[in-house]
């Protein structure tokens, strides 16, 4: 319904500016009451400038259509000759000024056929095919697929350092962007910049979700914002800033003892780097695999996942840390490399720990050095502080044994209180504006005492296929809807980077590969 009513709309916003050009309507010879009749004017647009009527669709395609608007309007303008590129950047940027002042001037409307044929330099055709280049691409990019590269080995080995993959955007329906005015191409800082950020915050809007093929569902993989990326070390990006002053704040109690102050950690965050606040598409962009979706409720027992008390399917090529032990013989680096071992530390000569999937541990059982191969598992009840929700006081969870935890949905009600608002505080206060004030046993939500709490949006569970080495859910929480970004639907590309390109640098097993 909010689409429609959105879709409604954008032709009587189309015909605001369009008041302002009545007099010019009727100049090129039509009666100027039809370009203030919504729907209609568009098709008198289309009609005057003698564009394909594939245009009259385009623009009711929500953001494509605002692209589309303004070529028509530079179209409109050559007929009164104005076909100078600084006529294109006023009529794009100021049409509620350029319009009615153009209206004004001695001009008068040329047919399309009759139109002198202009000669354009060389640079003019340059400016004018980059210009539809990035505009064509940005509308790809914002609305259909992206390409994205996997920075780290959280999905391995089901994804792969190296991996180049396109993003489905239309999987669950593409957002509006956030931050509409921003460098092309780039994410949140400026190329050649260290710090200098690549988009303007002045101009914002709301978030909306266009229609899309589907919703996202149990083990897709999934590209999302980093729901804690919305505060950031600059100097520490790759890093949690939460976790940061959490750290921060238990090296600070250690040292001040009975005169430390809650708060002295994050204060010195502060004053040692620089940290700024980034929205939520700017955020580092994520891919893991959704474990549970609104509403499952999830647990992890000695490293299985469950879902709604059912153990859930794992990942093909799932991978966890192990201890493994030899016969005080080493373990040959090439044979690692053969079976995809990319993850190993040595302890001492007969010690060491590996990341391994099931099939590399079958493998490895049958080397004659190894003497035992154990699972690294934290038991039930040992506490890890980096787990979310970060109150090992109330939850005794670690990334082994975690939950029951129910995972929140769109409309449903939960009970808060002193013992459980850990859970919930991010979601409340930083994903959906509240006013939160936790106060000993009590709670006020924009200033009034409350005991529960209603969820304004769906939530999701994510981690990754490599599960002792991916900072996912378990260490930050959930993802809300708004920061979902698309499906991960193919690797076109894949490349070893500690390889040359004559010693197997591409994966060629990789390439054009679907993602499951």
């Amino acid at each position: 319904m909010d689409l429609l009513l959105f879709i409604l709309s954008l032709p009587v916003l189309f015909t605001i500016p369009a008041l302002f050009a009545y007099k010019l309507i009727e100049k090129a010879g039509i009666p100027g009451w039809k370009i203030l009749i919504p729907y209609y004017n568009l098709y008198v647009l289309v009609k005057l400038t003698e564009r394909s009527y594939w245009w009259y669709l385009w623009l009711i395609i929500p953001f494509i259509n605002v692209f589309t608007f303004v070529l028509l309007l530079i179209e409109f303008i050559k007929g009164f000759g104005k076909t100078a590129m600084q006529d294109q950047v006023l009529v794009t940027l100021f049409p509620f000024f350029y319009l009615p002042w153009l209206s004004m001037q001695k001009i008068q409307w040329v047919e399309l056929a009759d139109r002198p044929k202009i000669k354009k330099s060389m640079t003019r055709e340059w400016v004018d095919a980059i210009v539809f280049a990035v505009i064509a691409a940005s509308i790809i990019r914002i609305f259909l697929v992206e390409a994205y590269t996997i920075p780290t080995s959280s999905m391995e080995k089901s994804l792969l350092v190296g991996d180049f993959l396109f993003v489905s955007k239309m999987a669950y329906g593409p957002k509006s962007p956030q931050t509409p005015i921003a460098f092309p191409f780039v994410h949140h800082t400026l190329p050649f910049t260290a710090f200098t950020k690549s988009y303007v915050e002045w101009i914002s809007l709301p978030f909306h979700r266009y229609p899309g093929i589907g919703k996202v569902k149990n083990n897709d993989v999934v590209v999302f914002n980093y729901p804690s990326g919305d505060t950031v070390v600059l100097e520490r990006q790759n890093e949690d800033y939460y976790q940061i002053v959490r750290m921060m704040e238990f090296d600070q109690q250690n040292k001040k003892g009975a005169n430390y102050v809650e708060g002295m950690g994050r204060d010195l965050v502060w004053q040692r780097y620089h940290v700024t606040a980034r929205p939520v598409d700017k955020r580092e962009n994520y891919i893991k695999r959704c474990i549970a979706i609104p509403g499952d409720t999830l647990e992890i027992i000695d490293r299985q996942v469950y879902i709604n008390r059912k153990a859930a399917d794992n990942p093909e090529k799932m991978q966890f840390r192990y201890d493994v032990f030899t016969n005080g013989t080493g373990l040959n680096p090439r044979a690692m490399d053969k079976l995809g071992i990319t993850e190993w530390d040595q302890v001492s000569n007969s010690h060491y720990i590996l990341s391994l999937n099931e099939e590399s541990k079958k493998q490895l059982e049958k080397f004659t050095n190894i003497t035992q191969i154990q699972v690294r598992n934290k038991e039930k009840g040992q506490i890890y502080s980096p787990i979310f929700p970060h109150d090992p006081r109330n939850f005794r969870w670690n990334e082994d044994n975690f939950g029951p935890l129910v995972i929140p949905k769109k409309g449903t009600t939960v009970a808060i209180d002193a013992s459980n608002i850990a859970l919930y505080k991010k979601i409340i206060s930083k994903y959906e504006h509240n006013d939160l004030e936790v106060n000993d046993s009590t709670i006020l939500i924009n200033g009034k005492i409350a005991d529960s709490y209603t969820f304004k949006m769906d939530y999701y569970w994510m981690m990754g296929d490599n599960r002792h080495n991916s900072a996912d859910s378990r260490y930050w929480g959930f993802v809300p809807e708004d920061h979902i970004v698309g499906k991960a639907s193919f690797v076109w590309l894949s490349l070893d980077n500690n390889k040359s390109l004559f010693d197997g640098k591409i994966r060629w097993s990789k390439m054009m590969h679907t993602i499951h």
